[in-house]
């Protein structure tokens, strides 16, 4: 179900609860929305929609992806860039990094390590701070 967008900075700088199964359309709901959305956005949190969970979704390539209970464990080639967001007004300047390794938790709850460059790394991490209550 499309869901409406979280706009308060108090809540998104909140940091966000690990995801259960539990938690499964919490994330059809948030590709519901990004694809309702995908004119203007390549990635969410659950924080964007109002459910405090560690949960992201995000286009990799033409595929969305979720992720529960994502977190960065590696990264390598620092960068300065400016972003933009569905929850906030304007752009914000951020430092990312050009390749990341992420541990997360499959569709099924499975434990993964993935890595990621360019610009799909950028989003996973814009969406991973959104989960650390970090307002980009």
């Amino acid at each position: 179900m499309i869901k409406p967008i979280m706009r308060n900075q108090t809540f998104l700088a909140q940091p966000c609860a690990p995801a259960t199964a539990a938690d499964a359309q919490t994330a059809q709901d948030l590709l519901d929305t990004l694809a309702a959305h995908s004119h203007e956005c390549v990635g969410m949190a659950a924080n964007m929609i109002g459910v405090p969970k560690r949960i992201i979704v995000f286009d990799d390539e033409g595929t969305s992806r979720i992720m529960f209970n994502p977190e960065v464990i590696s990264c390598a080639g620092p960068f300065e860039t400016e972003e933009g967001c569905l929850s906030l007004l304007g752009r914000r300047t951020a430092t990312r990094y050009r390749t990341i390794k992420v541990r997360y938790e499959d569709e099924a709850f499975r434990s993964k390590t993935k890595s990621f460059a360019g610009w799909t790394a950028q989003i996973i991490q814009h969406e991973i701070d959104h989960c650390n209550g970090i307002v980009i």
